[in-house]
């Protein structure tokens, strides 16, 4: 078993590393500056919602090997492995990644740093920032050049991270000696020994991989949803189109299914920091297709909001709607950059009375939106509406009976965000039925 390992940062992805790392038979030790939040892990408590995540982090936190702290003191102490695990979120007003966590993860913590040991650097950054982050642990840490940085991208899918944690599909790590090299594949044998390919390559190349990935995935959603917009306009059917694309195993059917497009903590954020540091570099043109992915993807939000109103004869004003979804997608309660919670205040400001309803991100959403009526259940959000709209594909919002619905709305009308639901069962029951790129 390889050396004690901190885990820096103990949001999304920090608290799902740690725990699973733990799980996996290592002593982790995780930091972060929120005390709340370290009082709440320490209690066995998530500060999110993640499927299978709780019993993990309780089981490691019973059998010792996991414990949380927000003293970089005693990380320094503790760890030979230090994984940083902060966020890089958009800078306000900018495409550009704000970096001043990750900075200040390494000020804080390099001059703690007085033995050989690895920092890792798990954040999704702009390249080149592993080659500079180096130099300055080296010059920051009493240790010096034996303060090594490595980088280790991650690939959480939210609603998946346990699985994606302990069974990855690959892990890449960027080093820039045999040692680090050494250490994470000490690291990472539960895996590997496993059969998960361990892909050996530099910082700027890992530091491309996670933002390659994210482009090409939003890229994808965009190009189904660009089709379905002339679906609409062709009046074929975007699903059909979807069916018959995807038996091209050149192509697949994964990230093909279209309607109200991408939203999270990821995508999003992640394709303009990479346009802005693409322009930095001096190749802004070769990502300028990114901004056409970016806009086709909003388009999305904006036609859901015309046909729900087209529905309602060209007007919210007096008119009541229910809302289905608030997280940007199913098994999540994260509601950063959510398509349903963007559509829903957009109709509330348009005059229409909107009661939103989400099996798990509610309390996140009445943070963010106070303005918004937020209901018990699905019934409760569709009580007395003109119009439904389902904006996130949770399995409970897939098995809705459109009877039982009907029974409590005052006007049949449906339009499904996420073509998740069978039209002829909803048309049968009486039911208005619209869907994005659906004729």
């Amino acid at each position: 078993m390889a050396q004690r390992m901190t885990v820096i940062g103990t949001g999304y992805l920090g608290a799902t590393h740690a725990a699973c790392m733990a799980e996996l038979g290592y002593e982790v030790l995780g930091i972060d500056v929120d005390a709340d939040k370290i009082a709440r892990l320490s209690a066995g408590e998530l500060p999110f919602y993640e499927p299978g995540l709780e019993p993990i982090l309780r089981r490691n936190l019973e059998n010792g090997r996991l414990r949380f702290t927000t003293s970089y003191d005693e990380a320094a102490e503790f760890g030979d492995v230090h994984f940083v695990c902060v966020g890089t979120p958009q800078k306000p007003g900018e495409y550009a990644a704000d970096m001043s966590y990750v900075d200040d993860t390494i000020t804080a913590l390099a001059p703690r740093l007085t033995r050989a040991c690895l920092v890792i650097g798990k954040s999704t950054v702009p390249v080149g920032t592993a080659e500079r982050l180096a130099k300055r642990l080296a010059r920051l840490s009493p240790a010096g050049e034996l303060a090594e940085l490595a980088w280790n991208p991650e690939f959480l899918r939210e609603g998946y991270a346990v699985e994606d944690t302990l069974h990855p599909d690959r892990i890449v790590i960027g080093v820039e000696s045999d040692r680090a090299e050494k250490i994470l594949r000490e690291v990472y044998t539960p895996m590997t020994s496993e059969g998960v390919p361990l892909i050996v390559t530099d910082y700027p190349t890992s530091e491309l991989v996670k933002v390659s990935a994210n482009a090409f995935l939003a890229t994808k959603i965009s190009f189904i949803n660009a089709m379905a917009e002339v679906c609409e306009a062709a009046h074929a059917d975007v699903t059909k189109l979807s069916e018959a694309l995807s038996h091209d195993d050149r192509i697949g059917g994964k990230f093909l299914g279209a309607g109200l497009g991408f939203g999270g903590g990821c995508l999003p954020k992640d394709i303009r920091a990479f346009m802005a540091r693409a322009g930095e570099l001096g190749v802004d043109q070769a990502l300028s297709f990114l901004r056409e992915v970016d806009a086709i993807n909003i388009r999305r939000r904006i036609r859901m909001v015309d046909l729900a109103r087209e529905l309602l004869g060209g007007s919210f004003i007096n008119r009541t709607v229910g809302v289905l979804g608030a997280a940007f997608k199913p098994n999540s309660d994260d509601i950063r950059d959510s398509p349903a919670l963007d559509v829903a205040t957009s109709i509330r400001s348009q005059g229409g009375n909107v009661t939103v309803y989400d099996p798990q991100a509610l309390a996140n959403a009445r943070r963010a939106h106070p303005e918004l009526a937020y209901g018990t259940s699905a019934k409760d959000a569709a009580a007395d509406a003109h119009v439904v709209l389902l904006l996130t594909e949770w399995r409970e919002f897939r098995e809705l009976d459109p009877d039982e619905l009907g029974a409590v709305v005052a006007e049949r009308n449906m339009v499904d965000g996420r073509n998740a639901l069978d039209p002829e069962r909803w048309r049968s029951a009486g039911w208005h039925y619209r869907a994005l790129g659906r004729p």
